[in-house]
């Protein structure tokens, strides 16, 4: 799902960890090319090797992604029984136990490693792709290049942009993989470039931290992305609770955390 409101707060959270943003100056659409110019050299000081930087070769200016980011989001609006009932589906909820079930082991093991129980790893899977069935999207550079030129938040884009870059760079993605959302989400619980470098985990041991193919990488990314932000092993995740509150994490809209909290209690038996 395209989420308007979780790539905020990941990509604060970014500044915490990331190498220093580049700090290019934004530029108007006329100089787009010049400042994709720039961005190259500044990636290569900061260590980028040819690969990684063959991913702004042909990069074009995408006005619809800059128009996408300046309007309004709504989709977070309304009530939660609104919210949920779009996502939180009996048909989603069904699956998601069947998933339980058929990867039982590697939800234990992943619960043993990172101390995320699999209920909130799959109701996370299922409401960003429908358990990886929307993966796909748009090219993400283009848009990400453009977001990194554009003046309403230059810096933060620029480090989800070197992010990609990095991405390639060290081989876990090639550039024609590099496909999501509008923010430049990628992979089947729809990762950040800087969360992804971050927080990706090579789970299946084919040296590769795949989180388009690999579920296995992929599920235990995702618990290892909650505890980098705090998940205590063995605690619930209800509302009031710390985890709960570690959710916030995951996506700021309060009707997103209830939704992941309620669908993990359905997928649990509660």
């Amino acid at each position: 799902m395209r989420l308007g409101i979780r790539y905020l707060v990941a990509l604060v959270f970014a500044s915490l960890f990331a190498a220093p943003a580049l700090a290019l100056q934004c530029v108007p659409p006329s100089g787009f090319q010049g400042f994709v110019e720039q961005f190259k050299a500044d990636a290569a000081r900061q260590g980028v090797g040819s690969r990684g930087l063959s991913v702004l070769n042909g990069v074009k200016y995408d006005a619809a992604v800059i128009a996408y980011d300046h309007k309004v989001r709504a989709s977070f609006k309304g009530s939660f029984e609104q919210f949920a009932a779009k996502r939180v589906t009996a048909g989603r909820v069904s699956k998601a136990k069947a998933y339980l079930k058929s990867h039982a082991d590697l939800f234990k093991r992943i619960e043993a490693q990172f101390g995320v129980p699999g209920p909130v790893i799959v109701a996370i899977w299922a409401m960003e792709t429908d358990f990886g069935a929307v993966v796909g999207g748009k090219p993400i550079v283009n848009g990400l290049a453009s977001l990194a030129s554009d003046c309403r938040r230059p810096d933060l884009f620029q480090r989800e942009l070197l992010a990609v870059m990095q991405i390639v760079d060290r081989g876990d993605l090639s550039i024609a993989e590099l496909r999501g959302a509008g923010h430049g989400e990628i992979g089947q619980t729809q990762f950040l470039p800087s969360s992804y470098l971050k927080f990706a985990v090579d789970f299946d041991g084919n040296g590769k931290k795949d989180l388009i193919r690999s579920q296995a990488d992929v599920l235990a990314s995702t618990a290892n992305y909650l505890r980098g932000y705090g998940w205590q092993k063995g605690g619930g995740w209800q509302e009031g609770s710390a985890n709960f509150a570690v959710l916030a994490g995951w996506n700021k809209s309060p009707n997103y955390q209830r939704a992941i909290s309620l669908f993990a209690t359905k997928v649990s038996g509660g």
